[in-house]
């Protein structure tokens, strides 16, 4: 019993430490934001390039039917020299969408002379990835933009980033911010719209403006060709390739850039469903990439805070398994005759884990709408209970990524102009479940004993978690049963005589 005594209060508070690293992590990120200030932007420029280099639009879709007419239509209304803009319609669909984006190309080409070009692969190789490459060889253009089919760009993007990009040629590619065309549809909208707004006003500013390693994020960005080809192309041995190829291009000697005064709307999962499959995705993702190129990036030439740095940031989604840890060892605490605890420890955790996200996240508010943008903070808590209550799905995702190389692409079920549900991908396995409901059931086993032996100090985590991933299972059921509810009436209207 002495061994445990001692053992697991020393994992306990190992599991705080990491945590409270993580969130110094965060407060650095604010320290470089507010230190590099006057350089905020600084590939924003108001020189024309004559002439005005070759485009090539990307859009990579795959059933996307909902939205992809929008992003299209929108692409195709850009302020761009018509003889310079290529746009390349990536369709590995297989919802019998691409019928109609064939006859969509055409129509552009036919009344607006635009150079449209359809490719519909009959094989998801890659995936995103692999669609990406396909389409390079293709290509026209001497820059590359890429959107997502859930963005909507507006008419002055690509002029815009085209001029930044093209003044400074160190920059292998330019990221600009994801603005939010339905932050006010849910709270779950607005709880995503409050973490993409610190991660691009706050971290992805401070990179860019302090020199380090950056991320590319998929979509609304503009990459420099020449870069991708010399990083060695897109590849599919990590499910984020944009994350995977900006690093490697960094790697190579290239400089990425990014935009907070140029901003691409997107749509955000209006579903839980959707924002965990996305979540997934990014966290495994992210532990490939660091498996990958962490070797790399060490041996490199950076000093070493910035390839510290990157480190922490390509395994920031790991910080759900120390957090998940402490719910684990909460049980195995409680049981012990005499729990003790450095409770400064866990007072250190409570002030930086806690206080530097709501800082961020309230820093990237005021930035963006001035004090009145503090009203949109009322979504964090939301936000935390979401992160929380999603903490054992994103965790296994990060095991996942240690393991193996690759996978399937998940992709994101958008709305459209549809009803919220629409959403919702076609089936939702019961499995999926499974992590927030092991969690859920454990946390009430938690919370029940310490509330029975009056441990009060260590209530708090529990607690939270109970609430989390109780949020988190209440909707997903919900939403579990709605997609069965579709998923019937589709089937008896296929076997509905006339």
């Amino acid at each position: 019993m002495s061994l445990l005594q001692n053992l697991i209060p020393a994992l306990y508070q190992s599991a705080v430490f990491l945590l409270t690293f993580y969130g110094i992590f965060v407060f650095v990120s604010l320290l470089l934001f507010w230190r590099s200030g006057p350089r905020h932007d600084w590939p924003a420029t108001t020189l024309t390039p004559d002439p005005w280099p070759p485009v090539t639009v990307q859009i990579p879709i795959y059933n996307e039917r909902r939205v992809a007419r929008r992003v299209l239509r929108a692409v195709a209304a850009l302020d761009y020299p018509r003889d310079r803009l290529q746009i390349q319609i990536l369709d590995d669909s297989t919802d019998g969408a691409s019928a109609s984006m064939a006859r969509l190309a055409a129509q552009l080409r036919a009344e607006h002379g635009l150079d449209v070009v359809h490719i519909h692969r009959k094989h998801r190789q890659g995936f995103k990835a692999g669609a990406l490459a396909a389409g390079l060889p293709q290509a026209r253009g001497e820059l590359i933009a890429i959107f997502d089919a859930d963005f909507a760009p507006r008419p002055d993007w690509l002029k815009r980033a085209v001029m930044s990009l093209m003044a400074h040629p160190q920059l292998a590619f330019l990221q600009t911010r994801w603005g939010h065309l339905n932050r006010k549809q849910n709270p779950l909208t607005a709880a995503q719209a409050l973490a993409l707004d610190g991660h691009f006003v706050v971290e992805q500013q401070a990179r860019s403006a302090s020199g380090f390693l950056q991320n590319f994020n998929g979509s609304a960005g503009l990459w420099r060709r020449a870069a991708i080809e010399d990083a060695g192309g897109w590849q599919s041995d990590t499910v984020t390739e944009d994350l995977d190829l900006a690093y490697r291009a960094q790697l190579r000697g290239w400089r990425g850039g990014y935009l907070n005064a140029l901003d691409a709307p997107a749509e955000l999962p209006p579903v839980l469903t959707g924002f965990k499959r996305q979540q997934r995705r990014w966290a495994k993702g992210s532990i490939q990439t660091l498996r990958k190129l962490a070797r790399p990036i060490w041996q490199s030439a950076h000093p070493w805070p910035k390839k510290l740095y990157a480190w922490v940031h390509l395994g920031g989604y790991a910080f759900h398994i120390p957090l998940l840890s402490l719910l684990l060892l909460s049980l195995p605490l409680a049981l012990l005759p005499h729990p003790q605890l450095p409770w400064p420890g866990l007072g250190l955790f409570s002030m930086i884990f806690g206080l530097a996200p709501f800082l961020m996240f309230a820093l990237a508010q005021v930035k963006l709408a001035g004090w009145r943008g503090l009203q949109r903070l009322w979504a964090l808590p939301v936000l935390a209970l979401l992160f929380m209550g999603l903490s054992p799905a994103i965790s296994l995702s990060v095991l996942a990524g240690l393991r193996q190389q690759g996978g399937t692409f998940e992709r994101t079920p958008k709305q459209g102009h549809g009803p919220r549900l629409a959403a919702l991908p076609q089936r939702i396995p019961l499995r999926d479940l499974l992590p927030e409901a092991g969690a859920f059931g454990y946390a009430v086993l938690v919370v029940a004993l310490m509330t029975h032996a009056h441990l009060w100090p260590l209530l708090p985590l529990p607690l939270f978690f109970l609430l989390g991933t109780g949020l988190a299972l209440g909707l997903e059921l919900n939403e579990y049963h709605a997609a069965r509810r579709r998923h019937h009436r589709a089937r008896t209207s296929l076997i509905r005589v006339p």
